[in-house]
């Protein structure tokens, strides 16, 4: 993977469900973006491998270890929580409780912005032929659906009253290969949701109508009356993406340079960035994805 200079890194920077399949892989990735990773999960971890790196258990449900956890960060990476379909009462405390405790905390010491792992399943009870954006309604397909969606709404919330910003993202597959043909029109790499999360935590504002980063293979979107910004992962297969338009380019470059080909029967093709003026989503001059 090509990593961006970044030239001013983040003090110090909170990552949830630090233990989890894709923590482990953003803890390797994350340096670039702050002098201080501090890592967190219920479950064990490994060791901090240098002063860089700060290992901190915690339980989200427990809302004192959460503001003692929060305390002193620049910027949250929300992964923590149950991350499959549980009873309810499973689901409870990590990821409604913990995900209200993770912004009741960065309100209080003034985290301003919020990297929220959402998922595919807040829109699982659509059709999956059919083509969604960031304002299709939301139909959670079971308990941690509904929890990831309560978690949408909680972002809104707070950037509301309180003014934190927050991305998130509708992650479909993320493993290091699609791993059966459904995965190839949901998967994102691990090279894309690095780059997607340096876009999310680097861009000026996300509470603005344009989307905050490109991912080459992502469906991406802001929103023109919310006050927050979701990008959802890709629902594209790959046989479909093409060589992108000359005057479509993504600041910072993609790890990939494709753009979306529409497949049979969905919208007409347009290049990530033209699609998002298509769409209203990049209408400012600050927007990350700006055509030459």
């Amino acid at each position: 993977m090509t990593t961006t200079q970044i030239r001013h890194p983040l003090n110090r920077l909170l990552l949830t469900g630090a233990a989890g399949g894709l923590g482990k892989v953003l803890r390797e990735r994350l340096k670039p973006f702050a002098r201080h990773i501090r890592l967190s999960d219920i479950a064990n971890m490994a060791p901090a491998i240098d002063e860089s790196e700060e290992v901190v258990p915690c339980d989200l449900s427990d809302k004192q270890a959460v503001h003692q956890l929060v305390e002193g960060v620049d910027a949250i990476l929300h992964f923590g929580g149950v991350s499959v379909e549980r009873p309810f009462e499973e689901i409870l405390g990590a990821n409604i409780s913990g995900v209200f405790h993770i912004y009741e905390a960065a309100r209080k010491h003034g985290v301003k912005r919020v990297i929220f792992a959402s998922s595919n399943h807040v829109i699982g009870f659509y059709k999956q032929d059919q083509t969604l954006d960031a304002l299709s309604p939301r139909r959670p397909d079971g308990y941690y659906g509904l929890s990831k969606s309560y978690g949408e709404d909680v972002a809104s919330f707070y950037f509301d009253r309180y003014g934190i910003e927050t991305v998130s993202i509708r992650i479909g597959s993320s493993f290091a290969e699609p791993q059966n043909r459904r995965m190839m029109s949901t998967w994102l790499s691990f090279d894309d949701l690095t780059q997607l999360i340096e876009c999310s935590l680097y861009t000026r504002k996300s509470a603005t109508p344009w989307s905050t980063a490109c991912p080459p293979t992502a469906t991406s979107g802001g929103t023109t009356a919310r006050p927050h910004t979701w990008v959802t992962s890709p629902r594209t297969p790959r046989k479909f993406s093409a060589p992108r338009s000359k005057r479509s380019r993504c600041r910072p470059p993609m790890t990939r340079p494709w753009f979306i080909r529409a497949a049979p029967l969905w919208r007409p093709a347009h290049s990530t960035t033209d699609s998002l003026f298509f769409m209203g989503y990049a209408r400012t001059k600050e927007s990350p994805c700006k055509p030459n």
